[in-house]
Formats: structure tokens, C-alpha cells, sequence
């Protein structure tokens, strides 16, 4: 009997090996062959693509039309799946492939009706646009041809693959304006409800001008200087309700990230400098791609290195040692919320979202202005720069023959991408900022919901008349996602949502420390995790818990030794920044659940709280201060207790509140978006966990899962000093010796250079003969 169970066992185990080293087999067979020869015809003369021990796409052609074919190459090989998903989630297709879990996202999605606007798009391009994009397609698709064994995600989700086409790129530039501005269609659609609901005097009060404020000339906003409206009456919650009741919603991120610039007269070489990291949701794998272009344009030799985005041809951000360049989110105003009349002629469309077995069918209401959606018991509809023809073009592949920052600008004039902050430098020491990307040409921004006609008395089109800050007498520039316009801009180009600012301040003032700078210096400040936001909120909770009593004798000690910074080992930051999210949710909880159950998302309203908060804390007023507390003293305290409670129930009790150390609650988990289905080996998808390094309002920027989505550093013409780091691996296949390639130095935050290293396999095209 025994034998016979040991066999049984050791039969079961057997299968599920064989079955293992079947599936192991099966994904290596979809590794893509990196070495040969190769004739194509989609090439005019002969052209190779190169990888590094980076797996860095280095790229040699004669044209840049084949350059873009070997990309795409490179693109279909090595990111494939991920730019399946980008292009379906931006057409809200998701479901087609993962079913029906991505119903709600597909829905949302569906609402921009981008898969049709993506073709009115291409149309709108000019011809060498529209060739490049068709020759950038042959290449990822003759990529797809050979895929003997499809990707391991489409052997788990029983999934085939679609053939690439140009549209489908357009849709991979629709998926970063989700990103990039889907939270300014939330932002102006709270600020209506706000106002609707609660009167002027609230909605100016909790939306008044951040007094963190650094913009390039140095430009303030007129203060607020209405005072403390009173509380809603009707809003008051007792503090003896359930849980329930508690508004937990927190600040989204900012997603958008840090850039800036000295000129030459601030460096020892006297070219200027460029500092670049990009903000986004890390996952695996990343969303940029390392790549060199080298080709012939106009009889001269062009070489540009930087990132692309997989789904386009071209570098995003980068340098040709001529000029560098880099984006930071502008969030310019491009929304309007028009107000339906109830006279309002509106139509009504059905799409239909396909399922892996079926499709499930919505409703569309549109008007002449746009989507419409409703919100406070109004129809509003969408007028959006992204639904525009003219809001995506391959503009920046110009960026290749750039000689100066004159040069740059203008072609920053005419790139059509969600509007960022461009920053440019020169080899000749010259450096600018201004907005790249489509902006709408109005007189008058607009913060909250328009009417129909004022939305029918203007003609939408880009406006050309941005504003250009060149070469400024202190040598610095330096954006983060605040306002950098001028205030006398600000009428015109509006807040689209700006960032508090104290992040730009803080990198403003690192700036100004220091007189001359190089690659590492700006590294620093790239790195820098001092709270200096916080430092306000840290003094008032510890003289909230001095008022405590014995009870809090550790929670001082904790706190006075904070260390000032979001460093691993601090608890006593992790206090701090659970006690202001604690303390704002308890005095604006119960208006913000009121714009959420309206319809609209309160949580944007959150970024721009600061100062109305402080203004309740510092003034006391009674109306404010939730039910069943006699004074402000008491209320900080419960709060407190409640914010450290709810600490250790996510994070787990310790006597020591060694749970609590930000570098656990702020872990860095970079995961595939498969690990968890997949059993037994899913979390080897995954980037290793790394302890908590930053956060939000400081220049390192790190959440859970997002932050630095690139850290570049350079100065054109010294490329050999250049700094580039990722955080993760070229190739999304997990068997691919460059999966997690380039990890390790993003976490220790060591300095990856720019430039490609020694070639390790190189891949040949010829132009097919007849």
C-alpha cells in the first residue's frame, strides 16, 4: 500500500514537471532571434539593428525611414504584448483580450471614440508622417511573422495577435493623453460640481492659489482673500458614525515628473546641462525602450539616443550631442466642460465591446461639442484637445537635425503630443523651456463648465503664441508640473490641474545652492528626499501628541527622530504623512463625498488643499470642526490615534512601530500585470521588492508602484558623461537575458551611462531583389 501511494506521488510530481518544462519550452521557443541575415523589402538599402548587454537597440541605416523599420522591428520583438495593450486600452478594447474584468476601463475608454478619431488623425498627417508610420508598421509586423510560438501572455489568455497598422500607433499616443491629461477632465468637472453645489465663496476657498509657488519669471497668482467660509451645515458628520462614513480618498499622483537646465555659464565645459525623469506607473516591463538612431538626413549624419515608446517610431526624449531634451507634464488647460441646455440636440450611439465569448453593448450620448456625460443632475459634454485631428503628429522626430536650442524651439512649436514642459539645451551653452504640444487657442481658459455659447462662439485649432523663457540671467530653469507660466499667462493657458509646487520649489531652491554643476551634482538633486513639504505638519504633530500625555511618549521619540527626509528607516515620516492625509480627509471628507456622489471625482481637488487647510487650523473656526469634539486639540489628537490605527492595520502592530518604517510602507513593487495568475512561478515576472526611497513633494518621487519612470542627465557634446537609467529590462520576455537588465542600478541609483556599450548580436537587413 505504501509503495503504491509513493508511486502515485512520485508519478504526480513527474507530470507536473514535464508539464513545467513543457510551458518552459514552449515560451523559449517565442524568444526572438537577435543575429542573421535577412532580406526585406520594406528597406532601400542595407540596415542593422545591434543590442548591447543592456539589450540597448542601437540602429544603423541610411535613411531615417529604415531606421524607423528596424525600430519598429525591435518594438514588435522585445514589447510586443505591450503595445497590444496600450492601443486596446486607448480604443477600449481591453476586454477582447482579458475579458470581461476590463469592462469598466473598456467603457471609459469608449467614451473618446478613439479608434475612429485615430484614423481622422492619420489622415490629418502630413505625408512623411504618414509613410513613416506605415514604414515603422512593416517592421513591427514583419516582426510579428516570425513568431513561431506566440508571446507567453498569449498562450495564458488563449489570445492571437493582431496584425500592428498606423492607426494603431495614433492609439498608442491616445493611451499617453489618458495618462498624461485624463485626470484635467476629472479636475474641471469636480471644480463644477464644487461650485454648483457648495457657492462661490467655498469653491474660490478650496481652490485658491498654492503659496508654494516658483514660476520661471518668478510670477505670483493674487492671493485669496475671502477668509474661512462657513461649513455646510446639512454636511456635518458626527465622528460617532460608522466608518463608513470616513472619506478615504487621497491626492492622485502627479503624474507628469521633473525637468531643468542650467547654461553653459553653470557647467565646466560650458555646454548646458539637462536633468530629465519622467513620472509614470511602473510596471513590468517599462514603458520606455533604450534606443540609438543613426542614419543620413538632408546628406548629413544624424545619431540620436535617448527613449522610445514602443507603438512609435522615434526618440521621445533624448539628444542627438547637438541638443538634449526632455518633458515634464505641462498641465496647460486644453478641457471644456460645455453645459447642455435642456434644448440641447443630442444623438445617441451604441458600441459594442467585443469578449473573448461575445460582446456587451453601451450607450453613447454625443452632441455637436462632444461625449456627453452626466454630473449634479446637468448633461455635460467633452470638448477636449485630444479629440481634436490635431493633436497627434510625429513632429518630434525633427528634433534629430536640431543644431541650437533655436532650433528645438522650433520644432517644440509644431510637435502635436499632450502639452508638456519642454526644456532644451545646447552644446554652445544656450538652454529654454517652453510648452510642447497641442494647446487650444482661446482668449479665456476655463476652470469650470462653459456655456453653449460661449463653447459655440469659438473655433477650435492650436494656437501658436506660447510662451518661450530662453537663457535666463540666473542660468536655471526648472519645471515639476506647477504653473511656470507667467501670471500674466494665466487667464490664457489656465490650470489644468497644476501640481501644489513644492516640488518645483524645492528644486529651484537646489539649484541656486551651487554655481557650477556636472552630471552627478544634478543626480543629487534627482535623488534629494528631504521633506521640506512635511516640515510644517511634523512641528503640529508634535505638539499635537505633547498634549497627549505619557500615552504618546514613544510616538515623540519616533517623531523627533524623523530624520526629516522619506528614508527608509524613518517611521517617524511615515506618522507625518498619514497624519496630514488623516487630518484633511476628517475637514474636507464630507464636500468631497458630495462631488463623488454628484458624479464627478473629488480626489484632484485634493493636489490644491494645502493652504485652505492650514488656514481652518490656524484660525479655528468653529464650523469646521467636526462633531463630538470641544476643540481643535482634540480633534488632532483622535485623528492621530485613528491615522496610527489604521497604520497598523495595513502594515501590521509592532511594539517598536518597526512595521511602520517608510522604506516598508513605501516598498517598491514593480510587477508584471500577469504574476498574480499565474501560479507557482507568477512573482518571478516580477522586479525584486526594494525598501522605499522618496515620495511625493520632493524631487525623488516614489510610490508602490510609480515614480521615475527615467532618470537622463546630459550635456550635448559630452555624451560620454551622459546618465540613463530604467527601472527594469528592454524585452517583457521573461526568459530574455535583458528582462531585468538595468534594475539594479536604478534601485542602488548608480549611474547607467547614455550611450550604448560593446555590441553583443546585430541583426542585418538588405532590400529584397527581384
Amino acid at each position: 500500500m505504501f509503495n503504491w501511494i509513493k508511486w502515485l506521488v512520485l508519478s504526480v510530481i513527474a507530470l507536473v514537471v514535464i508539464a513545467l518544462l513543457g510551458v518552459y519550452f514552449s515560451v523559449r521557443l517565442s524568444l526572438p532571434r537577435l543575429e542573421g541575415n535577412d532580406a526585406s523589402a520594406h528597406v532601400v538599402a542595407p540596415v542593422s539593428l545591434a543590442r548591447d548587454s543592456l539589450g540597448h537597440a542601437i540602429i544603423n541605416a541610411e535613411s531615417r525611414a529604415d531606421a524607423a523599420y528596424a525600430l519598429g522591428f525591435a518594438h514588435g520583438q522585445d514589447r510586443l504584448f505591450q503595445m497590444d495593450l496600450q492601443r486596446k486600452a486607448a480604443a477600449g478594447e481591453l476586454s477582447s483580450l482579458v475579458g470581461r474584468i476590463a469592462l469598466s476601463v473598456d467603457k471609459q475608454a469608449r467614451f473618446h471614440q478613439f479608434r475612429a478619431r485615430a484614423k481622422r488623425v492619420f489622415e490629418y498627417l502630413p505625408q512623411w508622417q504618414k509613410d513613416l508610420l506605415i514604414t515603422y508598421t512593416q517592421g513591427v509586423n514583419e516582426a510579428i511573422n516570425e513568431y513561431s510560438v506566440k508571446p507567453f501572455e498569449y498562450l495564458a489568455l488563449g489570445g492571437d495577435i493582431e496584425k500592428w497598422t498606423p492607426e494603431d500607433s495614433i492609439l498608442v499616443a491616445f493611451s499617453m493623453y489618458l495618462d498624461l491629461q485624463g485626470g484635467q477632465i476629472n479636475h474641471d468637472l469636480a471644480r463644477t460640481v464644487l461650485k454648483d453645489r457648495f457657492g462661490e465663496h467655498i469653491y474660490q476657498f478650496m481652490t485658491q492659489p498654492s503659496n508654494f509657488q516658483a514660476a520661471l519669471d518668478g510670477s505670483v497668482l493674487a492671493p485669496y482673500t475671502m477668509g474661512v467660509p462657513e461649513f455646510p451645515e446639512e454636511l456635518r458628520i458626527s465622528s460617532n458614525e460608522d466608518e463608513q462614513a470616513r472619506y478615504t480618498g487621497t491626492e492622485p499622483p502627479d503624474i507628469g515628473s521633473n525637468n531643468w537646465a542650467v547654461t553653459g555659464a553653470l557647467t565646466d565645459t560650458g555646454s548646458a546641462m539637462l536633468a530629465n525623469d519622467m513620472h509614470l506607473g511602473l510596471r513590468v516591463p517599462i514603458i520606455w525602450y533604450r534606443a540609438q538612431l543613426n542614419y543620413e538626413i538632408n546628406q548629413s549624419s544624424v545619431s540620436v539616443t535617448g527613449v522610445s515608446l514602443p507603438g512609435l517610431p522615434g526618440i521621445i526624449v533624448g539628444t542627438n550631442d547637438n541638443v538634449a531634451w526632455g518633458f515634464t507634464n505641462a498641465n496647460l488647460d486644453n478641457v471644456d466642460w460645455v453645459l447642455l441646455s435642456s434644448e440641447a440636440t443630442t444623438q445617441t450611439v451604441t458600441e459594442d465591446i467585443m469578449l473573448p465569448n461575445g460582446k456587451e453593448s453601451m450607450e453613447l450620448e454625443l452632441s455637436e461639442f462632444g461625449p456627453v456625460k452626466e454630473a449634479n443632475g446637468q448633461k455635460y459634454a467633452l470638448r477636449w484637445v485630444a479629440h481634436q485631428p490635431f493633436a497627434v503628429n510625429l513632429t518630434v522626430n525633427n528634433m534629430d537635425q536640431a543644431l541650437t536650442v533655436d532650433d528645438a524651439i522650433a520644432v517644440g512649436r509644431s510637435i502635436s503630443i499632450p502639452t508638456q514642459n519642454l526644456v532644451m539645451v545646447d552644446a554652445e551653452g544656450n538652454a529654454a523651456w517652453t510648452p510642447g504640444g497641442a494647446v487650444l487657442e482661446r482668449d479665456k481658459a476655463s476652470f469650470t463648465a462653459i456655456t453653449q455659447s460661449e463653447a459655440s462662439s469659438t473655433t477650435l485649432q492650436r494656437t501658436t503664441d506660447l510662451p518661450v523663457y530662453q537663457n535666463p540671467e540666473n542660468g536655471r530653469i526648472w519645471t515639476a508640473n506647477a504653473r511656470v507660466i507667467s501670471a500674466n499667462d494665466y487667464d490664457r493657458l489656465g490650470d489644468g490641474g497644476y501640481a501644489l509646487g513644492a516640488r518645483g520649489l524645492q528644486i529651484r531652491d537646489r539649484l541656486f545652492e551651487k554655481s557650477t554643476f556636472n552630471e552627478n551634482d544634478f543626480y543629487a538633486i534627482q535623488l534629494d528626499n528631504h521633506a521640506a513639504f512635511l516640515s510644517t505638519w511634523h512641528r503640529l504633530l508634535i505638539n499635537t501628541v505633547q498634549d497627549g500625555g505619557s500615552d504618546f511618549s514613544r510616538d515623540r521619540a519616533l517623531l523627533t527622530q524623523w530624520g526629516a527626509c522619506a528614508c527608509a528607516d524613518s517611521v517617524g515620516y511615515t506618522l507625518v504623512k498619514h497624519f496630514r492625509r488623516s487630518v484633511i480627509q476628517a475637514l474636507f471628507g464630507p464636500i468631497l463625498t458630495q462631488v463623488d456622489d454628484a458624479g464627478a471625482r473629488s480626489r484632484s481637488l485634493l493636489r490644491g488643499i494645502e493652504p485652505a487647510a492650514w488656514q481652518i487650523l490656524a484660525t479655528q473656526p468653529e464650523s469646521w470642526l467636526p462633531d463630538g469634539f470641544a476643540t481643535y486639540n482634540e480633534f488632532l489628537i483622535a485623528t492621530y490615534e485613528h491615522s496610527r490605527t489604521e497604520l497598523f492595520k495595513k502594515y501590521g502592530e509592532s511594539e517598536d512601530f518597526s512595521t511602520l518604517r517608510w522604506g516598508n510602507v513605501n516598498k517598491l513593487t514593480v510587477v508584471h500585470p500577469f504574476a498574480a495568475q499565474i501560479p507557482i512561478v507568477g512573482d518571478k515576472l516580477n522586479m525584486r521588492q526594494v525598501e522605499g526611497f522618496g515620495d511625493t513633494y520632493m524631487p525623488s518621487v516614489q510610490g508602490r508602484s510609480f515614480g521615475a519612470s527615467q532618470r537622463l542627465f546630459v550635456s550635448p557634446g559630452h555624451l560620454e558623461d551622459a546618465i540613463l537609467t530604467l527601472p527594469g529590462g528592454q524585452s517583457g520576455h521573461p526568459l530574455s537575458p535583458y528582462y531585468t537588465t538595468g534594475f539594479d542600478d536604478y534601485v542602488t541609483q548608480a549611474a547607467t551611462p547614455l550611450l550604448p556599450g560593446a555590441i553583443e548580436a546585430v541583426r542585418h537587413w538588405y532590400p529584397k531583389t527581384e
